[in-house]
């Protein structure tokens, strides 16, 4: 592969704008593994905020970079990647983050990163940039990471229900919130484990295009380390006008229903993080509490606002790619 020539400090900056895409995916996405915890009560924001940090970073010691491998070299030709193209995805994702953020709108920051290079690389180089066996199966999971959330979700549920048939509601409760921890724990460790590594392959895609790194080389340890924490530390701030939506709104949950929706999203997304494949932790913890809600009662899910939920998945990858196309543009004036 022919190096861009790049200067330390176009490296350096696109380090941290990758850092602070990071660092925005875990303040974007920290409802995802805190809101059923903080809805039932089991505990207070803070508290599980702080929880969900720790958890974060310690999936660092847990999962091999399968993930940063897929979006590293698994998505966009090697040829095509300079510093242009690393620019526009990584603004195009950050644009659109905001903008859902904004809104309240529980949208995919991962989804918005692929389609930020999606975009980059065809305003670039065409269709023909795009390694289609990657993307084939980040896009698949658009799909099946919500239906695989739901369906665990639900069999959790039932089987709680089956375990505790001759329980009183009490005892069903109380137990309900002690294993909400674990599965709070476990959906939080499975989050940092695969979004963390997304940034880990997009600067480890930049390191390789400037030469600085070999394409057969490891991700240098500092890019793992700097990318786990900045998500742990975005994580600490929290989305908290996201937290409502995904808590409340979608359906009313008690400790049990939250129980069964962690602990069926952290299986999809602990999952998929093995396979290699980056999926959203948006999409997976959506689906699992809708399948709890909808087997509880189908009607106690709120069909109209999972349904402009499912609009906001929809328009993510388009729309984060025509932005990002935009910036490689304004990128190559700039930089």
């Amino acid at each position: 592969m022919e190096h861009v020539q790049m200067t330390l400090g176009v490296v350096i900056f696109l380090v941290i704008l990758a850092l602070a895409f990071d660092f925005m995916n875990g303040f974007h996405d920290a409802a995802n593994a805190i809101a059923t915890v903080v809805s039932t009560r089991v505990l207070t924001p803070y508290q599980a905020v702080m929880l969900a940090t720790v958890c974060n970073f310690g999936a660092i010691f847990i999962f091999e970079l399968k993930v940063a491998a897929t979006i590293g070299k698994g998505t966009i030709e090697p040829s095509v990647i300079d510093h242009y193209v690393i620019f526009g995805a990584l603004v195009g994702a950050i644009v659109w983050n905001i903008i859902t953020w904004y809104f309240g709108i529980p949208s995919s920051s991962s989804h918005a990163l692929i389609g930020g290079l999606v975009g980059a690389a065809v305003a670039k180089s065409g269709f023909s940039s795009l390694i289609s066996s990657g993307l084939v199966k980040t896009v698949s999971f658009i799909l099946l990471s919500p239906l695989l959330g739901m369906l665990l979700g639900s069999l959790m549920l039932l089987l709680m229900s089956w375990l505790f048939r001759e329980s009183t509601p009490r005892k069903v409760d109380r137990w309900s919130r002690r294993l909400q921890l674990i599965s709070a724990s476990a959906y939080a460790v499975g989050h940092g484990g695969n979004d963390a590594q997304k940034t880990i392959g997009i600067i480890w895609m930049l390191l390789i295009a400037a030469g600085i790194t070999g394409q057969d080389e490891h991700v240098p340890y500092w890019v793992v380390v700097a990318c786990y924490a900045a998500i742990g530390l975005g994580t600490a701030f929290g989305g908290w006008r996201i937290i409502k939506m995904m808590g409340q709104k979608i359906t009313k949950l008690r400790p049990v229903g939250g129980f069964c929706a962690q602990t069926g999203g952290a299986v999809t997304l602990f999952t998929a993080t093995a396979l290699g494949v980056p999926v959203s932790t948006t999409h997976t913890i959506t689906g699992a509490i809708v399948g709890v809600g909808a087997t509880r009662r189908f009607s106690a899910v709120r069909w109209g606002i999972a349904g402009s939920i499912v609009w906001a998945w929809i328009l993510t990858i388009p729309c984060s790619a025509l932005i990002s196309a935009v910036f490689w543009q304004i990128g190559k004036f700039i930089l």
